[in-house]
């Protein structure tokens, strides 16, 4: 597999367009547009500079729902057909992914936006008005004020669509059922394919040795029905090694982490000494950690902060809790959670059974699917697509304790 990464910093550009590509999240709508000018119609054309010429374009969102106008441009510049005959032509070949459980979660920018950018591409490179262009990406073509929805533009453009979960296909049924109006809910077409995690990039090396010596090296790449009695044999002394040492190595990593996150801020030396110290590798330790978002529910442990208390400081089964994850920079509601926790953890009695790491990252996320014993998700039902996130922590024997969605 190759991935090729796009890049608008290029002296050349134009001095504001030289940012597009600089951050996923940042800036207004005006940015979100350009970025996704740059990763529809720009990789469709890197692509074409490439030479490959690929018969299926898997669009992962809507977010490059732009390669659909893209790739019906140059079947016409090959063919001399008009757009209508291109886009009927290509959309066979486009597969269209959803991962969004919620209708506010689709990418949809103004009618003037749209214009201002892709007035001029519609006109000369496609041959069609602009009337016609935001008409593939609204419900009602002559609502002159309603948003292009680049979800409909890439069901519009694809011959086939797909949730992520069985409930998800169910949900994204409903969602798109206004595309297609006297349908049958059950008859919209929106099927599913059920997410997974690629487990070599996120099993530890340890899980990678154990399940090699018991299932060979390619258990992965089959169905998983014979696995299970294999993995049965491994004995219960040797998986209890296997997880104690993750634990180990995760409140080691852990404690560096975190002294370092102190560090960086200025906090005493004592606090910073006090944090190489903290967490017991023989203790049970949940792990929640995601983009905080108010369907999430991040805070449900935090509904009764005092039995979560007693929970945590029990003498007989001691638990201790590691928390990560950033908010949207535009959801403050999401924020909110987050400072919520930070207060609940600076209280002197909780201090020392769970901590706040900052900064997020895959790293971070590698080490914590690979140590932790249990795996908290709680979304609100039906809004999880998949939740794939505890499928990582399986393949590294620990458990994952989840709402029943996705």
């Amino acid at each position: 597999m190759k991935l090729y990464l796009l890049d608008s910093n290029d002296a050349a550009n134009f001095p504001p367009y030289r940012g597009i590509t600089s951050e996923l999240y940042g800036g207004g709508p005006d940015l979100r547009l350009m970025q996704e000018l740059v990763l529809g119609i720009g990789g469709w054309r890197l692509l074409t500079a490439l030479g490959i010429e690929p018969e299926v374009c898997h669009l992962n969102e809507g977010h490059a729902a732009l390669a659909v106008l893209e790739r019906a441009r140059s079947f016409m510049q090959q063919t001399g057909q008009s757009f209508e005959v291109a886009l009927a032509v290509t959309r066979a070949g486009n597969l269209f992914t959803t991962h969004t459980a919620v209708a506010a979660g689709f990418d949809r920018f103004a009618p003037a936006l749209i214009e201002h950018c892709l007035g001029g591409y519609a006109h000369k490179q496609l041959g069609i008005t602009l009337h016609d262009l935001l008409a593939l990406g609204r419900r009602n073509s002559n609502d002159p004020a309603e948003d292009f929805n680049m979800a409909y533009l890439a069901i519009r453009g694809s011959g086939a669509v797909n949730g992520v979960s069985r409930l998800h296909g169910k949900v994204s049924r409903h969602l798109f059922e206004p595309l297609f109006p006297r349908w049958p809910a059950d008859e919209v077409p929106v099927g599913h394919v059920t997410n997974g995690v690629h487990m070599p990039s996120w099993d530890s090396a340890a899980a990678d040795d154990l399940w090699t010596e018991a299932c060979g090296k390619d258990r992965w790449l089959g169905t998983t029905e014979a696995l299970e009695q294999v993995i049965r044999r491994v004995s219960d002394a040797r998986l209890w090694q296997f997880r104690t040492d993750a634990s180990k190595s995760l409140v080691k990593y852990v404690r560096e982490r975190l002294s370092r996150q102190l560090a960086a801020s200025d906090a005493s030396s004592e606090a910073v000494d006090e944090a190489m110290q903290l967490f017991d590798p023989n203790a049970l330790t949940l792990g929640f950690a995601r983009r905080f978002a108010t369907y999430k529910r991040p805070n449900l442990l935090l509904h009764d902060p005092e039995r979560l208390l007693r929970l945590l400081t029990n003498p007989e089964r001691p638990v201790q809790l590691i928390l990560a994850g950033k908010a949207h920079p535009a959801d403050q509601a999401g924020q909110a959670l987050i400072q919520q926790w930070t207060q609940f953890i600076r209280r002197s009695d909780v201090r020392p059974h769970a901590i706040f790491l900052s900064d997020y990252d895959m790293l971070l996320t590698e080490h914590l699917v690979q140590g932790v014993d249990v795996w908290l998700n709680t979304p609100r039902r039906p809004w999880k697509a998949s939740g794939t996130s505890g499928m990582k922590v399986l393949v590294n024997g620990g458990i994952n304790l989840s709402e029943l969605d996705g």
